[in-house]
């Protein structure tokens, strides 16, 4: 059998407030295979970015605590790793894209030199091998004129080709995994197909394996064989895609599908919001935090968190699984 690129086991992560421990990310566990995207889906405020930073080692120390059973790439366990290990393993084995590239991207540099420090960070290669990769990359990702895009800063660059260079730069070191978050938040429809087109074929190329972060379940279904639902920092479904927007077996996935006119089964005029909203950090409910806004909760969900069982190939945390 072999050995998942990724493998994380109960991750768990708490902010620092006012001397005391608030609970954020709660055992949190899944494996990666080379090639796959996986999806981790909710809505904004379920914990997704805060998993993601958590997982490549960036949440500060000093305001939170992050904890984990295992946190393995390949055959190296990072679960108690220092930040001088985490830092030779980001940028080289693991890379991010993140949500915002106008503020990921360094704005006193140019788009093209960000790139060469990636590289010769990672290979220790002079300036002119870093120069001609770094074009290479940027040519990857499909600008027409990457030498001419590579001497550009950020604020030169529309919206989809600062996200476009991220891509470039978090491939060009051939990272075993690739955390996106939100890859096209804010992004129209059109740019937003052309980024997720470069993202699959660079992945299909190299064999990446992706962690996708999104609460649009439309990119999730084109991108992902399988999809993790987040909720108030626990995941409360997770299996095979196809599976899960078929037959969703926890509430709140049912909710989130029929809220996308798109994705809604009974089509556009189906579309149905979930009741409520997310609860603040401070307000999660007790037992199973989707309890205040589920038509079917009772007095064993208001109690007691449920624990994940599986259902015909699909993991789900619910007293009551539809």
């Amino acid at each position: 059998m072999s050995v998942p690129v990724f493998s994380v086991r109960s991750l768990c992560v708490a902010f620092r407030r006012r001397g005391a421990l608030q609970p954020v990310v709660d055992g949190i566990s899944f494996d990666i295979e080379a090639g796959e995207t996986i999806a981790l889906v909710g809505e904004s405020g379920s914990g997704k970015s805060v998993t993601a930073l958590a997982l490549m080692g960036l949440l500060p120390r000093s305001l939170a605590e992050t904890r984990a059973q295992s946190i393995r790439l390949g055959d190296r366990e990072m679960a108690h790793a220092s930040a001088a290990q985490w830092q030779k393993i980001r940028g080289a084995q693991m890379a991010m894209i993140f949500q915002e590239p106008a503020s990921a991207l360094d704005p006193v540099f140019t788009v093209g030199s960000q790139i060469m420090r990636a590289l010769q960070r990672r290979d220790a290669c002079g300036k002119t091998i870093a120069r001609e990769r770094a074009v290479a990359a940027l040519a990857e990702v499909g600008f027409p004129d990457p030498g001419e895009v590579a001497r550009r800063y950020p604020h030169q660059l529309s919206g989809g080709m600062r996200q476009l260079a991220m891509i470039a730069m978090a491939m060009a070191v051939r990272p075993r995994l690739l955390v996106a978050d939100e890859p096209t938040t804010a992004l129209d429809v059109t740019t937003q197909a052309l980024v997720l087109e470069k993202l699959e074929a660079l992945q299909r190329r190299h064999g990446t394996a992706v962690l996708l972060v999104t609460h649009d379940l439309g990119v999730a279904a084109r991108c992902a064989r399988r999809a993790m639902v987040m909720y108030c920092g626990r995941l409360v479904e997770q299996g095979p895609y196809a599976q899960l927007y078929r037959r969703p077996r926890h509430p709140y996935t049912r909710g989130l599908i029929d809220a996308v006119p798109r994705l809604a089964t009974g089509g556009p005029g189906h579309v149905r919001g979930i009741p409520g909203r997310i609860p603040a950090l401070s307000a999660w409910p007790q037992g199973c935090h989707f309890s205040d806004r589920c038509e079917r909760a009772d007095a064993l969900c208001r109690q007691q968190f449920p624990p994940a069982e599986e259902h015909d190939g699909v993991r789900v945390a619910c007293h009551h699984p539809l």
